[in-house]
């Protein structure tokens, strides 16, 4: 199992930085010879959160997943495959007996006393709120379990952001927090517990931008965004850090000056709005390239991929809608499994469309030229995403006027002037 796991991991490794075009990293991972340790994360993807954990520590995690994801078929397989464990909720089966996950905690504590190292989403169940929701204690009674054994057990808070979650190359960010000794915790029973999960949701809450509402998380990551891009850094990890700052200010503010927060929430809506209409991003207003185009060397890298990024649209245009479409019908009721069935629907389609495109064109072509052929299959789909990739990133839109560029700039201008009034406001 243990060359299985490997093997596992280094696939899904490729794949999942595959799904999206960018993962980027904060913090410092646990290394190869990390034992003795439970990884807890927020919770928003079935499936896609326990892969990025998995896949960017260098040690290996058995992941707690609930118990009806073994009843999906063919994904029993890589679940015990990756040593995932099963835990049994109530809402899953309201007539399962209390006592379901007895074993099971014993055999994590086991696990844990021998080396072992899990991952637990202490939420409960993925979701779509804009803040963290209470944890629950079973990871700290698991710790606890292990801790008799005697052996030197850890803890380590795991944060995931993402720009856009429910699309397919996106961007997205994984966030180490500090390595917390179980030993550091005193007091007994549910005293130990009750501070370990304190412990664990700080390390959380620190590393997240949350909101109590949806609109306070997307005034707060504008104004992040907008404050990042000034300062020249249009990474996720540079919005997440300014976020988080924004978010304790913006806390403060609230209580202190609502007016002033209503007048920096309209001037941002105003701004975002000509933004969206006109195509445009904050990043191109705040470096002035709304009106510039690309450097030539980047036009350059383009047009030396056309000849495969082509055919790649053209022969693969049906297996990347089916994924979205087959999302849209069957993850109406919770938007956390659409990246999830998006990427196990494109796991299946993908590899059979290709393979079907191969044999077509070894049957259909006279070699040489099949073989040719049969390259361009495989090779075409990802000079296909470095163009997608391009298309998401876009910086010019020719249809906006000087004037609308020119009054774009005088929104962007106003907001700022508001977010300047409100910190001074704060530090005074």
């Amino acid at each position: 199992m243990g060359v299985v796991r490997r093997v596992l991991v280094s696939t899904f490794r490729g794949i999942i930085r595959l799904y999206f075009r960018q993962i980027e990293r904060v913090g410092d991972p646990p290394a190869a010879d990390v034992r003795g340790r439970v990884f807890v994360s927020n919770h928003h993807n079935a499936l896609i959160d326990p892969i990025l954990v998995l896949t960017d520590a260098a040690c290996e995690i058995s992941p707690i997943a609930k118990s009806t994801l073994w009843k999906i078929p063919g994904l029993k397989w890589i679940l015990d495959g990756a040593g995932a464990v099963p835990i049994y909720r109530r809402k899953d089966d309201a007539n399962k007996d209390a006592s379901a996950n007895d074993k099971i905690f014993e055999k994590i504590a086991d696990h844990l006393a021998g080396g072992g190292n899990i991952l637990i989403f202490p939420e409960g169940t993925s979701h779509s709120e804009p803040h963290l929701a209470p944890l629950r204690t079973g990871a700290a009674r698991m710790l606890l379990a292990a801790d008799k054994s005697g052996a030197p057990l850890t803890y380590q808070a795991v944060g995931l952001e993402f720009d856009e979650r429910d699309r397919f190359r996106s961007r997205c960010l994984v966030l180490w927090g500090p390595v917390r000794s179980l030993a550091a915790v005193h007091g007994d029973g549910e005293e130990r517990v009750k501070a370990i999960t304190a412990q664990m949701a700080a390390d959380l809450q620190d590393m997240l931008v949350a909101a109590d509402t949806h609109e306070e998380r997307r005034l707060i990551a504008r104004v992040a965004e907008m404050l990042a891009n000034d300062a020249g850094d249009a990474t996720l990890s540079g919005w997440s850090t300014i976020g988080r700052q924004v978010d304790d200010a913006a806390v403060t503010l609230r209580d202190a000056d609502p007016t002033l927060v209503a007048r920096v929430r309209e001037k941002l809506r105003l701004y975002y709005d000509e933004l969206s209409r006109l195509g445009r991003t904050d990043a191109q207003v705040a470096s002035a390239t709304a009106s510039v185009t690309k450097p030539p060397s980047r036009w350059l890298s383009r047009a030396a991929l056309a000849p495969l990024a082509v055919p790649g649209f053209v022969l693969y245009f049906i297996p990347y809608w089916i994924p979205r479409l087959v999302a849209e019908r069957t993850a109406r009721d919770s938007a956390d499994d659409v990246s999830t069935i998006k990427l196990g629907v494109a796991l299946v389609v993908y590899p059979l469309w290709a393979a079907g495109l191969i044999g077509l064109s070894l049957t259909l072509i006279p070699p040489p030229l099949s073989l040719l052929a049969a390259i361009v299959v495989v090779a075409s789909p990802f000079a296909a995403l470095r163009w997608l990739d391009a298309y998401w990133e876009r910086t010019v839109h020719h249809d906006a006027t000087p004037d609308e560029l020119a009054n774009l700039a005088r929104l962007r201008i106003a907001v700022r002037t508001a977010i300047d009034e409100a910190r001074s406001r704060l530090s005074s």
